[in-house]
């Protein structure tokens, strides 16, 4: 959906969930000033049954003059109920009965979304969804420091400071926004009450510690999400705990938190594992966190109590506690520069041609400079060399090879490269600032064909650090590939089974 279908209405009630944060406050507040500038006669509400008294959020409306209104009920249904970071119908925000009904949200999707929608899951804030809207729409909407800054909180609170961000657009947000860093300053220090930090109190005393894989699980009483975050770095901080998982259960579900020290453990990487199937979860290397639904985990547990009984067996906390335990248990490390595979248990396999698109990067990022290549794993810092070429493939990865290995592996081709990825990766030049994106600037190549591998299925979850990458590695479940270079018996890799069944063939 764009923000130009909604226009055709000329009175418009924006509506977010009830108890509001500040990525509902802050992405309302947005869409207000849009189509206010616009001509069009608008309004902000919430209801429920508290209005709003959490010091930040009662300064954030203050200093930005935010027009939002408590309501109980709408005297007339509005030409537009328009949605933000929620769903119409949803158990968390007040049903008024409207004429048209639009909804721009980043949460799950559990029920029927109305004709009118925009919800971008994979996004940490709804505030990310609108800037992005924005961007689409009107490359020349004045996104001044008022806007700009209540973009930028909303993203940060919703992402609990940044750390669990996982799409590339919300650091694009973020980069691209001149916002208040003075207010913004002020509102990070409001966070936390002298209730809240009690909370924290109690709930590091009741530590659970897992000595065999250095991991520790806490549980709160219900809190601010922040607070998950500020309790988890406090433990991970321990010489004895590597990871820490933090939750708090809520009316929804789950509210979880995780911090890692360790590179043999991404927290972005066990956020997505116990959300699988019951929420969602993501973040970065070392902070990330998500939710778990109630309506999910019943789907999954039907024999799942809501009360967090330890005599149950899918009792919230035991569910985690097996997610957990599964994770560390039933997982292998392989590090390739010690490890030799065994030949003989592998079959041997030749890659089909597959188009593949190159981008020479010297004229944007010139050689000698490091150049910061985003996709939708994340960022990679590279330096780009005279001999420096990228290859992208059509979901998006972006990969820095050698001339000298592009002319033995690749071709050139007239091929149509199929590009089926949301985000474009982009290369920005570390010194200057200055971003391209890499899809235009592409051109298509093809592999030649004689790449050989031995490769075989992997029967768990595998992480596997490179020979040239000690610090990051790659995950592979089970039914993935496990393969080794023909060539080269440290050229370990994993490759996805959907991939692998198109570009491989047995030899």
């Amino acid at each position: 959906m764009k923000l130009s279908a909604l226009l055709k209405y000329n009175s418009i009630v924006i509506q977010c969930h009830d108890n509001p944060d500040a990525d509902a406050i802050c992405s309302g507040y947005v869409l207000y000033r849009y189509f206010s500038k616009l001509g069009k006669k608008v309004r902000f509400i919430y209801s429920g049954n508290f209005k709003i008294t959490k010091s930040n959020l009662v300064y954030l409306i203050k200093e930005l003059k935010i027009p939002i209104e408590f309501v109980s009920n709408l005297k007339t249904k509005p030409e537009l109920l328009l949605l933000t970071d929620c769903q119409y119908g949803e158990g968390n925000v007040k049903k008024f009965p409207a004429k048209d009904i639009a909804v721009i949200d980043h949460h799950q999707v559990y029920g029927t979304l109305p004709k009118l929608n925009e919800v971008r899951s994979n996004l940490g804030s709804c505030c990310s969804v609108i800037w992005n809207l924005l961007k689409i729409e009107d490359e020349d909407f004045n996104i001044d420091e008022n806007i700009a800054t209540a973009l930028y909180y909303g993203l940060y609170s919703d992402t609990n400071a940044f750390s669990e961000m996982s799409h590339p657009l919300d650091r694009d947000m973020i980069e691209a926004l001149n916002y208040n860093k003075n207010l913004i300053l002020k509102l990070k220090n409001m966070n936390l009450t002298l209730r809240e930090a009690k909370i924290a109190g109690v709930a590091m005393l009741g530590v659970e510690y897992h000595p065999d894989n250095k991991y520790a699980i806490l549980r709160t009483d219900p809190c601010d999400p922040n607070i998950l975050g500020l309790i988890g770095d406090f433990i991970v901080a321990v010489d004895d705990i590597d990871v820490c998982l933090v939750y708090s259960i809520l009316s929804f579900g789950v509210k979880f938190s995780i911090r890692s020290c360790s590179n043999e453990t991404r927290a972005d990487e066990l956020a997505t594992f116990l959300a699988q199937k019951i929420g969602s979860g993501g973040g970065h290397t070392e902070k990330a966190g998500g939710i778990l639904k109630n309506e999910l985990i019943i789907k999954q547990y039907p024999d799942y109590i809501e009360i967090d009984d330890d005599s149950a067996k899918h009792s919230i906390s035991n569910i985690i506690r097996e997610r957990m335990a599964d994770y560390f248990e039933n997982a292998e490390i392989i590090y390739a520069n010690d490890t030799t595979l065994v030949l003989s248990h592998m079959s041997k396999y030749e890659r089909s041609p597959i188009t593949l698109a190159y981008v020479e990067p010297h004229e944007y990022v010139p050689t000698g400079n490091m150049a910061i290549i985003r996709t939708l794993a994340g960022d990679a810092n590279i330096e780009i060399r005279d001999n420096t070429i990228l290859i992208l493939d059509s979901k998006g990865n972006v990969k820095a090879i050698s001339v000298e290995k592009f002319n033995s592996s690749f071709k050139k081709t007239r091929r149509k490269f199929k590009f089926n990825s949301d985000y474009i990766p982009t290369i920005k030049n570390a010194d200057t600032g200055k971003s391209f994106s890499l899809l235009p600037l592409a051109k298509s190549c093809e592999s030649t064909g004689d790449i050989k591998i031995y490769a075989k299925k992997l029967t768990k979850t595998t992480k596997l650090f490179s020979f040239w990458d000690n610090d990051t590695y790659m995950i592979g479940q089970k039914g993935d590939y496990l393969a080794v270079s023909q060539d080269d018996i440290h050229d370990i890799f994993i490759i996805e089974k959907s991939i692998f069944k198109k570009i491989y063939k047995s030899v």
